[in-house]
């Protein structure tokens, strides 16, 4: 979503790191394409101008002046800023102190309620609460229903007594009442000891008096703990004036961004927390229920300057990988032993169920400067590896060195791929194996601290490895005398190596006792020898 935005403040700022002090119009034309590019993205202006006024005169002042990289500072500040405007610090759901905990959903028809009701109930059905789905939005076809679909995918229990509107108009059913559906929700979650209530409501096509009077006699009816109004993230500034109105109107605790994973401008992230004073809370990066994640303004501000966000990285592979897998692997590895195509299918495996590939590679710091490439990925590569590593038979995974002419035309065509692909893949996974074999023997990364070097990398000479001839001032044209200079060069005497002061070592038959000159009466001291 923000690829436009972070692209045009990576130029800004490379265009800065050329210069060792910036003058006062620098900073003006740094600040002047900011004002552009956050413009392009349809942030809303109030926040705008505030923005580039608050980097503008932090910028001019003696922070900046005074430091040795002035253009990574002005990265520092912009940073900072992008941070303050996202909310500044990550706030989480206010638990009730006597369960359940009551979170009333609110937005416009389209936001993504419904789906988001039930990404919020897998995230706190993983986190050890006891959430119950109910259905309180009567008016939109088919709600109930596509409710209780995603509490079925989610594992997690729906309350709906009314079934809703059954129709194709979005008119309210005869004897639907919402309120009294929440209400009873509520009491039904005391009953089954739910500790906690998620109440999805209708929205809108606009915001008119009907919804707001409605969103208001619900929330009166269950007291929410939280209420978080659902935004599309992709409507631009549209979405502050909603969010506004509804702030005036009902109310709410937090802001839930939807559809954060389109390929909108992202002006509506960067306002609404300015705008309403209230946080946001999540966001929705996709359409599975695991495409759900808190939101953090300073992993977010990472992600917009190209700073990558490793810690989110981090924090899914610690959720989807298996931990006896991996202690299981570093194991092998500690003994020496060999890096298979068994051990590659595995670790594949585990990469698929942290999700998409180019949200993982475009966390990494960076990687906005291979775009072009990231978009080019194919997601189906991956399985395009597992196909052919299970077209193996077990020995060829453990020796690869089997797979000679005949295997890989056999192997090709169990996988439904060419030669060529399995040529590629066993050469990367040569390359895997080398790399795996290098941590063994190093102890871990290789290039890390006391962890061995990569070549290239300098560090400490090999033992083995011998110095460079020295060179010879001079050397004669002729072959015959240019070959009998080295030969005089390589008899001189050298310090070996361990010798202390330099001395060169000599051999004691080479050795004249008597062309020594002992100080007069030091023979005394010989004993006689």
């Amino acid at each position: 979503m923000f690829a436009t935005l972070s692209d045009r403040l990576t130029s800004t700022f490379k265009n800065l790191r050329t210069k060792g002090k910036l003058s006062e119009a620098d900073i003006d034309a740094t600040v002047r394409e900011i004002r552009r590019a956050l413009l392009d993205a349809d942030v809303a202006v109030p926040v705008v101008r505030s923005f580039t006024g608050a980097v503008r005169e932090r910028a001019l002042s003696a922070e900046v002046s005074g430091a040795l990289n002035p253009a990574q500072q002005v990265v520092k500040i912009v940073n900072e800023e992008l941070v303050s405007i996202l909310g500044g610090q990550t706030r989480t759901l206010n638990m009730a102190k006597n369960p359940p905990t009551v979170i009333l959903l609110a937005g416009l028809q389209g936001a993504g309620k419904t789906t988001l009701a039930g990404k919020l109930a897998l995230h706190l059905k993983g986190q050890g609460h006891t959430p119950l789905l109910v259905a309180a939005d009567l008016q939109r076809p088919n709600a109930v229903t596509q409710l209780q679909v995603v509490g079925e995918r989610a594992g997690v229990p729906v309350f709906a007594p009314h079934p809703g509107n059954q129709g194709h108009d979005d008119v309210m059913p005869v004897g639907a009442d919402p309120v009294g559906v929440a209400r009873a929700g509520l009491e039904t979650a005391q009953q089954r000891q739910h500790d906690v209530l998620i109440v999805d409501t209708a929205g809108r096509l606009g915001v008119d008096a009907e919804l707001m009077r409605q969103a208001a006699d619900i929330r009166d009816a269950v007291n929410p703990d939280e209420i978080l109004f659902v935004i599309d993230a992709m409507i631009g500034q549209d979405a502050v004036l909603t969010a506004q109105a509804f702030a005036d109107g009902v109310g709410f605790t937090g802001v839930v961004l939807s559809k954060l994973d389109g390929d909108a401008r992202g002006g509506a992230a960067l306002s609404v927390a300015s705008v309403t004073g209230q946080p946001i809370l999540y966001a929705s990066t996709g359409e599975k229920l695991t495409d759900f994640e808190v939101f953090h303004p300073d992993r977010m501000a990472s992600r917009i300057l190209d700073m990558g966000d490793v810690l989110t990285l981090i924090e899914q592979a610690e959720k989807n990988f298996d931990a006896e897998q991996t202690e299981r692997m570093a194991g092998k590895l500690a003994k020496g032993e060999d890096f298979t195509l068994s051990d590659f299918l595995e670790q594949m495996q585990q990469l698929k169920k942290m999700g998409s590939m180019k949200k993982m590679f475009g966390m990494l710091p960076g990687m906005g400067q291979m775009r072009e490439a990231l978009d080019n990925f194919d997601e189906r590569e991956v399985d395009r590896i597992e196909a052919i590593i299970r077209s193996m038979t077990p020995a060829e995974r453990e020796t690869p060195k089997l797979i000679n002419g005949s295997r890989r035309s056999r192997i090709a065509a169990g996988s439904g791929t060419t030669t060529t692909d399995v040529n590629q893949l066993l050469q990367r996974f040569d390359g895997a194996q080398k790399m795996m074999k290098q941590m063994a023997k190093s102890g871990g990364v290789p290039g890390m601290p006391g962890m061995g070097n990569l070549p290239g990398m300098g560090g400490k000479k090999s033992r083995g490895r011998q110095a460079p001839a020295r060179k010879v001032k001079g050397k004669s044209g002729n072959p015959a005398l240019r070959a009998q200079q080295e030969r005089g060069l390589a008899t001189k005497p050298s310090a070996p190596q361990g010798s202390s002061f330099g001395a060169a070592a000599t051999k004691q038959a080479e050795v004249d006792p008597s062309t020594f000159e002992l100080p007069k009466g030091f023979d005394k001291f010989l004993g006689g020898r």
